[in-house]
């Protein structure tokens, strides 16, 4: 009995030695090969990836990692879409860092740490008084009532795919107004410029930058804002065009990228014909030339 398993093991051996030298190696470095490219391949899908700046007033598009439960950007909740594909914003006066975390469905979390560069605004120093402004008890009446009808139509949550689409200028002409463009009085700083205005002369049509569900359609002029248009591209992303001299469009409506959608005026608070254009993500107030890009 000892002397067969001797012979056998004997018999293995040399077999084992007999295999050619370079089917092993070949074999072994396939298998390396087979074995780092699901490695990397794993460590590329529970990673985050952004197109976009990370600048105050800025914009990103995210890819969720695969897995992904539930988003978070700050500690607030972020929706996303099907295939992983989510917003996230920085608001005109964001802070240094911001992280977005993401929980797999195993339980698993994926932090990512953005750095948000700072932005150098057009601030204008004045050695005067800010001016003391008293506002009716009319002018209070009418106001409350279109703050409730700016917050609602920011409240609304559309199922558009605007947010995806690369954002095209409602207008053309001369730049007026830079968004986040600001005055200091005497120390005391003023509210800073939350859109882009579009000089134009009255009764210039301007179209919808990008899809997106009609949020509000101010049927009378609001006491600053004017004919007031708001729409949702989707994700928390909106848009609103100040001023107009007239609305194309009605409540609830779908409007496509470049279709027309109202008249550019001088409607509300306003001392000529121009296109304010302002949007938000959120909370967050951004600049529309970094989802455009310069005016052609």
């Amino acid at each position: 009995m000892t002397g067969r398993f001797k012979a056998t093991l004997c018999l293995f051996t040399t077999a084992a030695v007999a295999v050619p030298a370079a089917m092993v190696y070949a074999g072994t470095a396939e298998s390396a090969e087979s074995t780092a490219g699901e490695q990397s391949a794993f460590r590329d899908a529970i990673q985050f990836g952004f197109s976009g700046e990370a600048i105050q007033g800025g914009v990103m598009i995210g890819d969720a990692p695969a897995g992904t439960r539930s988003l978070s950007f700050d500690g607030e909740p972020v929706s996303f879409d099907e295939d992983g594909k989510f917003i996230i914003a920085f608001n005109r006066d964001a802070g240094q860092a911001a992280n977005v975390i993401a929980t797999l469905d195993n339980g698993q979390t994926v932090r990512k740490f953005i750095n948000i560069a700072p932005r150098k605004w057009k601030i204008e120093h004045v050695s005067i008084n800010r001016r003391a402004t008293t506002r009716s008890a009319a002018f209070m009446a009418r106001r409350g009532p279109e703050l409730a009808q700016i917050n609602a139509a920011r409240s609304v949550k559309s199922d558009s795919k605007g947010w995806r689409q690369t954002f095209i200028w409602p207008a053309k002409g001369r730049i007026s107004g830079q968004f986040g463009s600001q005055r200091i009085y005497n120390g005391d700083p003023g509210s800073y410029h939350s859109g882009i205005d579009i000089a134009a002369p009255t009764g210039t049509y301007y179209v919808a930058p990008a899809d997106g569900v009609v949020t509000l359609a101010a049927s009378s002029p609001f006491t600053l804002e004017g004919n007031l248009l708001m729409i949702d591209h989707g994700m928390g992303l909106n848009s609103a065009f100040l001023h107009s001299s007239e609305i194309l469009v009605e409540e609830g409506q779908e409007v496509k990228r470049g279709e027309p959608i109202g008249r550019i005026g001088s409607t509300g608070s306003a001392t000529g014909p121009h296109l304010h254009w302002s949007m938000k993500w959120n909370k967050a107030r951004i600049d529309p030339i970094l989802l455009t890009g310069p005016m052609d």
